[in-house]
């Protein structure tokens, strides 16, 4: 599957969602998923078409931020996902 052709319906079946209620939800985290892979990798939509795994990694991610839709997962723990996401956009680093 090209990551064009991703669905928010495809990341409710992965995720074994079966009920309408979070399609809203499910539609952010799409676009959500494929802003964060652009971001880390650099490539567009378009190249990453050329990479079938990349459509399975939005998968797992879109599954993360569904099951994990808190800032902290654990005690003080941050969500690794969420750290990467607000870092990606930083632009205050003290060198």
């Amino acid at each position: 599957m090209k990551v064009s052709e991703v669905t928010y319906q495809d990341l409710k079946e992965f995720a074994r969602v079966y009920h309408d209620d979070d399609d809203t939800l499910f539609r952010s985290i799409l676009v959500g998923c494929k802003a964060f892979i652009k971001g880390k990798t650099g490539l567009t939509i378009e190249q990453m078409d050329q990479y079938d795994d990349i459509a399975i990694a939005i998968q797992i991610l879109s599954n993360e931020l569904y099951d994990n839709r808190t800032y902290t997962v654990e005690n003080d723990k941050v969500n690794p996902f969420v750290k990467s996401i607000l870092d990606m956009y930083c632009v205050n680093y003290v060198g």
